[in-house]
Formats: C-alpha cells, structure tokens, sequence
C-alpha cells in the first residue's frame, strides 16, 4: 500500500469521478484507475462500484476512507514536521469560510501568510457554518470563520467573536423601496424573498427575526452563492437581508437599514486537538487581518 494510492483512493471518493480525480492528483486517469485497482487486488476488496456514468464507495470503500485519510494526513505531518526542524514550515492547511465574510480580509491574511511560508498548501473551503463547527471538530477543517445568530455562539470548538452586525435590506434600484432610508419588518412582509438554504445558519438569522415579530415571509428562492443573490435581487426578482459589507460596488443596489432585522455574530473557530505548525501560523495571522 502506497501513499499515493491513498492520495487517489480520496480524490476518487471526493469527485466521484475517475477523470476529475486524476486531474486534482495531476496524473492521467489510466495511471490513477490503475494504482486503484492494484490497491483493491491487494487489498482483496472493491472500494469503488462503478460504470461509465457513476461511481461509488462501496461498504469497504465507505470503511477504508477514515482510516486512509488519517494515514495520508499522518505522512503528511511526519514530512511537515521534519522539515521544520531546517526551519521550513510545509504541509497542508484548510481554511473553512462562510460565503459572507466581513469582518476579516481573507485575501490580505493569506498574501501575508503565504510570503511568509510558501511551502505551506492553503485549501479553502466554503460552507455553511454548522458545516464547518462540524469539519473542525473532525479535523477535515484547521480554522474557519462563522456567521451565526446572534443569540447563538460556536460549541465544540475554541473560538472567538470577531463582530456583531444587523443585517440590511437589498433591493434593485428599480425596487418601489429603492428609495427609502429606513424600513421595518413589517414594511417587508409581502415581498418575495431570496436565501440561504433553510436550515443553514445564514439562514437562521433572518428566520429567527420574522418568527421574533410574528411575519411571515415567502422565500422563493434559495441559493448557497452570495453571487448569485445578488444577481436575483439585482434582476428585481427578490430582495435579501444581508451585512452591508458584501454590496458589490457598482451594483444595480440599494441598500436600506431595517428596524428590528436580523443581526449576526462572526466568528474565528478552531481546534485545540493537536494543530499543525501550519494551523497555528496561520490562526495568528488571521487574528491580527480584521476589517
């Protein structure tokens, strides 16, 4: 058994797809299906069903995994903390994100964090924030930044609050509000609405300050890309409760205060358990790239 068939054994598994697997591993496919499949002779077991069109972990792929992954990710430290000892800091580290960041300047952090360890591989990853409490606590996620209801704070994970800040109304300058200053839930009751998938704790924000007032309101759209949110509400399809950081400059937006609308907490979240060199280097960095 070989790291690299580990290394293939996870991109498979993540893809689900032989062709974008040996792309992320920057191999052909042949030499990947074939390093597989020799897994799986010595092995004595299928890891993956799979036809022209679809492919799966089987019952021992879905076993093998946890274990491969803590191997690779143990090679992985053992080369990483070997090299440090010449001074060099290398491995991986993932940085989890919420789509609406704010309160920190992600790309500022990693310039910084990247010239000073350009051995280091960065994954970032954007999710949910319950998504991501859970990667941490796993150890699939070094650090993330979380957005929750305010009433709600991280648990599981060491974490510290980075801002608080209460939502807007965004709405097409074509809108019939475009033009005021100031709005209260109610004054939003019959509008169609676009969201986060409910569910979420992005969406959590909002749900909880209608269901605080009694309102009800229609989402007919959800959508998981602040892109594409804005889009919608751009197209005067819906309008959205967003922070007032994310307004894309030059946007066909309005954005109006709202008395009584959500507000959010966001979050640096980590783990203690064991942390990587890589981990906690870049954990101080992004404690000191606030907005």
């Amino acid at each position: 058994m070989e790291l690299r068939q580990l290394r293939y054994v996870l991109a498979v598994a993540e893809t689900r797809n032989f062709t974008r697997a040996a792309e992320q591993c920057h191999v052909v496919q042949s030499a990947l299906s074939h390093q597989v499949k020799t897994l799986e002779d010595e092995l004595g077991v299928r890891l993956f069903a799979r036809t022209s069109r679809r492919v799966e972990l089987t019952a021992a792929g879905k076993a093998f995994l946890p274990s491969a992954r803590a191997s690779l990710e143990a090679a992985e430290r053992a080369a990483a903390d070997a090299k440090a000892t010449l001074g060099e800091m290398r491995g991986p580290v993932t940085l989890g994100i919420i789509p609406t960041v704010t309160a920190l300047d992600i790309p500022h952090a990693l310039r910084t964090f990247h010239q000073a360890h350009p051995a280091v591989r960065v994954t970032l990853r954007t999710a949910a924030s319950d998504e991501l409490i859970s990667a941490v606590e796993a150890g699939t996620v070094d650090i993330a930044v979380l957005g929750l209801p305010e009433t709600v704070t991280p648990s599981g994970v060491q974490s510290v609050e980075l801002a608080r800040e209460r939502h807007i109304a965004v709405v097409s300058t074509e809108h019939r509000l475009a033009g005021r200053r100031r709005l209260r839930l109610a004054d939003l009751a019959e509008e169609t609405f676009v969201d986060f998938t409910a569910g979420t704790p992005g969406r959590a924000q909002s749900d909880l300050a209608f269901a605080a007032a009694g309102i009800p309101r229609d989402v007919t759209f959800e959508a998981m890309s602040i892109d594409l949110i804005l889009d919608l509400v751009e197209q005067n399809l819906a309008v959205a409760l967003l922070p007032p950081a994310i307004l894309r400059p030059g946007a066909r937006l309005a954005a109006i205060a709202v008395t009584g609308g959500p507000t959010r907490s966001e979050y640096l979240a980590w783990s203690e358990f064991n942390p990587t060199p890589a981990a906690t280097a870049l954990l101080a960095v992004l404690r000191t790239c606030r907005v």
